[in-house]
């Protein structure tokens, strides 16, 4: 049945039904775009079986817990992961968007599909500027010659989606210009559908496999992405919900010269915020970064239940202007709005990991359907250890032995890990996401927690709560005292702040004190 459906969208697509002579020319488009349906379907399944066959054929017969298993296992990883990244390659899209996606979760796959899917990033391929020029003509009706004094036929930037190229306006003004790859849009219905029969075959040969929200996910988000509309009006929302963060520059849309499939900007120069060769050259501190970067999020997740889910490299610039260091957020395509009871659910549970309270741990963990899972969840939420964890995240730094071990218990433990991302609610998982590209841009800046990170994300937390307990108040006398209340634990945080930092200059004069 899913086959049919399948092959009725590809063959009729947005464009059946048409009769008479244009309908034959419609009928005969169709046809085009059901062969290439066809073709790209044709290639995700034949990935797909071969995936299954390795595992099913090689693992056959071997001892679980032999050494043997886990070795063929590693190298069947490997293959797959190769298998399905040249797959991701050759249709593009969306497969590329769900290949990137995978390549981030480092916490939750195996390390062969992550460091092989990583690739993807900065692989996405290009489309010909003359193609790109079309859809701009297309869309907006106006030649590219007549609007822009010139156009770059190098792209800044080429994405799974779009790419974006610099450009002039006939009075000097630059802008940057995103233009959506032809095809993307009429094979993503195609592409969706594919993915989701594929994952359905799959869970049904392996009964353990359960990433079915990797498909949902996809299903539910692409079309947003795909809206480059939608895309300028959350850069739009960013810019007012976040005006008083004066580190943060956001572009300015230019509306007439939009479109669903187009997107003009302004050019903002900059950066990658994990490359720290040209924040060293640009005299950038990578802590003042890491900091601000982390003031941003925390609020966007605890405070707007608004998040930016996309924060890989390429889309967060750093800049030094004369007001002090710029980060550009860049590609606003999606983002996750977060329900008030998830947000302050989630934020009553990250100030129990932070103060190390176990009962609140178990509760707020249960309240986000964990259950007796609360431990493994909690690591995964932190990537750290249970161990640090009960110890107080804030008071010791992650070591390699941990991140060994963390990366170990995610292999040993793939199956749980799978069970909670189908129990967690939707909103979670952008946000597993989104900690997870912000953990890999401290790892490539060298940057580690500290005390510091945690009580910005405990101002946040602290913030959200409040703000829930007062909106559940009937009498001024409760407002009064939960006003006083959230004003005590924030005057707290900074106090403790105020001392770390009396406690760091301390050390540095030390240091400036001859032996």
């Amino acid at each position: 049945m899913v086959l049919r459906k399948l092959w009725r969208v590809t063959k009729y697509g947005a464009l059946g039904g048409a009769i008479g002579t244009t309908g034959y020319l419609l009928q005969k488009n169709d046809w085009d775009i059901s062969t290439i349906g066809v073709v790209r379907f044709g290639q995700a399944a034949w990935a797909a079986v071969r995936l299954v066959a390795d595992y099913k054929i090689n693992l056959r017969g071997l001892d679980y817990d032999s050494p043997e298993y886990q070795k063929v296992k590693s190298e069947i990883h490997l293959r797959s992961a190769l298998r399905l990244r040249d797959m991701c390659c050759t249709n593009g899209g969306a497969f590329i968007k769900v290949g990137q996606h995978v390549g981030s979760l480092e916490y939750l796959l195996p390390k062969e599909y992550v460091e092989t899917m990583k690739v993807l990033h900065d692989k996405a391929p290009q489309s010909d500027v003359e193609e790109l020029k079309r859809v701009f003509e297309e869309d907006l009706k106006m030649k590219v010659e007549d609007v822009f004094e010139s156009f770059e036929k190098n792209p800044l930037g080429a994405a799974s989606l779009a790419q974006v190229h610099k450009a002039t306006l006939k009075d000097g003004t630059v802008l940057a210009v995103k233009i959506q790859h032809p095809q993307v849009k009429s094979h993503s219905y195609v592409d969706i559908k594919t993915m989701e029969l594929l994952v359905h075959c799959i869970a049904w040969i392996f009964p353990g496999f359960q990433y079915m929200w990797l498909a949902e996910e996809t299903k539910k988000n692409l079309p947003l992405e795909l809206d480059f509309v939608h895309e300028g009006q959350n850069c739009e929302r960013v810019e007012r919900l976040f005006k008083h963060f004066r580190f943060l520059k956001v572009p300015k849309i230019h509306w007439e010269l939009s479109s669903e499939r187009v997107l003009t900007m302004e050019f903002c120069e900059g950066g990658k915020v994990d490359d720290k060769a040209y924040m060293e050259k640009h005299k950038i501190d990578v802590n003042e970064v890491s900091k601000n970067l982390g003031k941003l999020y925390s609020e966007m997740i605890f405070v707007q239940g608004y998040v930016h889910c996309d924060p890989h490299p390429g889309n967060v610039l750093v800049n030094k202007t004369e007001d002090g260091t710029q980060i550009i957020l860049l590609d606003h395509g999606l983002y996750q709005t977060l329900t008030d009871p998830f947000r302050v659910s989630y934020s009553k549970l990250w100030m129990s990991l932070i103060n190390a309270d176990l009962e609140g741990i178990k509760k707020y963990s249960a309240e986000l359907n964990c259950g007796d899972m609360y431990g493994l969840f909690a690591c995964m939420l932190t990537a750290r250890s249970w161990k640090a964890i009960t110890s107080g995240i804030d008071k010791s730094q992650i070591t390699q032995s941990e991140s060994d071990e963390i990366k170990d218990n995610a292999a040993n433990y793939l199956i749980e890990i799978s069970e909670i991302l189908n129990k967690i609610p939707r909103e979670m998982l952008l946000i597993l996401k989104t900690n997870d590209v912000l953990r890999g841009i401290e790892y490539s800046l060298n940057i580690r927690p500290n005390a510091t990170s945690f009580l910005n994300m405990s101002r946040c937390c602290v913030q959200a709560v409040g703000e829930d307990e007062y909106r559940q108040c009937h009498s001024w006398s409760s407002r009064m005292a939960v006003q006083f209340s959230t004003s005590w634990q924030l005057l707290k945080i900074s106090i403790y702040e105020f001392f770390l930092w009396l406690q760091s200059e301390y050390c540095w004069l030390l240091m400036q004190v001859p032996s």
